[in-house]
């Protein structure tokens, strides 16, 4: 999420990352800003089917977001350009404080927003371990926020033109069907977006647009590709200090912004964006359609259990809506935050902010109107402390390139196992542990976990299997709905000892985590039914009436004596194979 300051001396080139392959508190991982939060207090536990998120019906949905977006709209917006602008949505599916659009909207007399379906991002495969780029949950719900972003920009006056391609072939052969002067865009950091942002500005120096009519027919220069920075709670331009002098320590960095930086207010929205360009879209075959999973290759059994989150600007306005000013959770936001079952033991803010169809400058004014209105208590501000933590890793990104991708940072080398049958035995929830299990099956069946099984099933994955942390990281990157690289990668290189926090062996203990946050056991007996029948202090602890452990623990503390005894025996050769 920073710009074009990405360039750093301990950054590796920006164009050779992934595309070559294959398809806190100091004390805890953070990962994912706003996916975390606390125990077994949920005012709506999850218990039988889905729930989805939010929980509000269609009509309450469109009533906040129609609030929203009048409150944010300004009359006296007056456009003072000329010709056609384009705007490249990316990851930042949203109308609402959306820079780039407005930009747009006032540097031109015509706005055409523009989405490519990449079949490098849907379609492709992580870097080392050839896992699905985009897995079949996460696509979903991204259709579901193009749809909304559809519906919100026609509701402004505009509409949007969807193709399938790499946009740097799209984007040229559009801007130059419609005489475009502009392609707007949202800056990123990490070196696929990267390489595709160069691409893009090549393939535009290469169109040449004539203007005026055959009598004066005359050439202007060719379009730019104008990148705008809108990612983040507080823009890199308010920063203290350079991306290439972030300080590597996350309380350093949120002391410094908190007392020299403030956050800018939302962009303000003319009542109308239109109109799109009258002219050129016949030529490049109309404005295309949505696309299907089906058309993607991909196919989905939408889960019974856990939660259902809804793709979209108007279910994320919903969210804030529901969380905030509906069930008031926010005034105990900090005491409920590392919990693991429910939908209200956190805010759930994460899937629309790693798609962009939320703004994380919308939720700081949310929070401070909440504080004005009800309560300002440490709850309200361990939001915002959390989307700092959004902020930092997004910057580290910037600041250090590919290597958050590799070795890490510090460009730590270690002797990582690559066990397929361990792997895919974490990754399947069939560990043994049901803390473990029963978080990766949640991971499988929702594309969410919660911060706290976050930082367990990390914490087990490197530390208790000795398995290298990228394959993790990789297939968090499949499997999340909130996936975005600064975060993600960020997280894993801290969970690993990797990343430039100075704690390498930051260690989960199972047990304690299991008695701290699960302690009847109601999470894990949700997502491993076998273990409703045990005694709630016995449900993660069973010993042999659960699976074998597929390793022992690294530090156990005699909380699983009888477990361990059980679980000594060797692990045959092919207890485990892969499929």
């Amino acid at each position: 999420m920073r710009l074009h300051f990405l360039s750093s001396s301990s950054a590796s080139s920006p164009l050779c990352r992934r595309f070559l392959l294959h398809p806190n508190p100091p004390a805890s991982l953070r990962f994912l800003a706003m996916s975390a939060a606390a125990s077994s207090s949920s005012s709506r536990q999850v218990r039988g089917a889905a729930v989805p998120v939010p929980s509000l019906s269609a009509d309450e949905t469109g009533a906040v977001a129609d609030e929203a977006f009048q409150r944010h709209t300004s009359p006296s917006l007056r456009r003072g350009g000329a010709g056609v602008a384009v705007v490249w949505f990316r990851n930042d599916l949203r109308v609402l404080d959306n820079e780039a659009l407005v930009r747009a909207w006032a540097a031109s007399e015509a706005v055409l927003p523009v989405f490519c379906v990449d079949p490098r991002v849907f379609q492709g495969s992580t870097h080392y371990f050839g896992f699905p780029k985009t897995g079949a949950l996460r696509a979903q719900f991204l259709i579901e926020c193009l749809g909304d972003l559809k519906y919100n920009l026609k509701k402004k006056g505009l509409d949007l033109l969807v193709r399938t391609g790499k946009p740097e072939e799209i984007l040229p052969s559009i801007a130059k069907a419609v005489s475009a002067h502009t392609v707007y865009a949202q800056k990123e950091t990490c070196s696929e977006e990267l390489l595709v942002e160069c691409l893009v500005s090549k393939g535009l120096e290469q169109i040449q647009i004539t203007q005026g009519g055959t009598s004066g027919q005359k050439k202007s220069p060719n379009p730019k590709l104008q990148l705008i920075w809108g990612a983040t709670m507080y823009h890199i331009d308010d920063l203290p200090f350079t991306v290439n002098n972030l300080p590597d320590v996350y309380t350093q960095f949120r002391k410094a912004v908190e007392s020299k930086s403030s956050v800018r207010n939302c962009s303000k929205l003319p009542p109308s964006l239109g109109p799109p360009p009258s002219s050129g879209l016949d030529e490049i075959g109309g404005w295309g359609a949505i696309p299907t999973l089906e058309s993607l290759g991909l196919s989905v059994t939408k889960s019974e259990k856990g939660m259902h989150f809804k793709g979209g600007e108007n279910a994320a306005l919903g969210r804030i809506h529901e969380y905030f000013w509906k069930t008031d959770q926010l005034k105990v936001y900090k005491e409920t935050r590392n919990g693991m079952l429910g939908p209200d033991y956190s805010t759930k803010f994460s899937p629309w902010l790693a798609s962009g169809s939320l703004s994380p400058r919308y939720i700081f004014e949310e929070v401070k109107r909440y504080e004005k209105q009800r309560v300002a208590n440490d709850s309200t501000y361990w939001v915002l402390f959390e989307l700092i933590w959004r902020d930092y890793f997004r910057f580290l990104s910037a600041k250090y390139g590919n290597s958050i991708f590799h070795l890490g940072p510090r460009k730590v080398v270690s002797k990582w196992s690559q066990d397929q049958a361990l792997f895919e035995s974490w990754r399947d929830g069939r560990t043994g542990y049901p803390l473990i299990d029963a978080n990766m099956r949640e991971l499988s069946a929702t594309g969410f976990i919660s911060n706290r099984g976050r930082q367990i099933v990390c914490s087990f994955l490197v530390r208790d299997m000795g398995i290298d942390w990228r394959m993790g990281a990789e297939w968090f990157e499949t499997c999340l709905l909130d996936y975005d690289p600064s975060s993600n990668y960020g997280n894993w290189t801290y969970g690993a000892g990797v990343g430039n926090d100075p704690r390498e062996d930051r260690y989960f203990s199972i047990p304690k985590q299991a008695k701290t946050y699960d302690p009847e056991g109601e999470y894990v007996s949700y997502w491993l039914p076998e273990l409703r029948s045990l005694a709630k202090e016995r449900r993660n602890f069973p010993g042999a009436s659960y699976i074998r452990q597929i390793v022992p623990l690294k530090f156990d503390g005699g909380n699983q004596k009888k477990d361990q005894q059980f679980n000594q025996q060797r692990r045959p050769n092919n207890m485990y194979r892969r499929r």
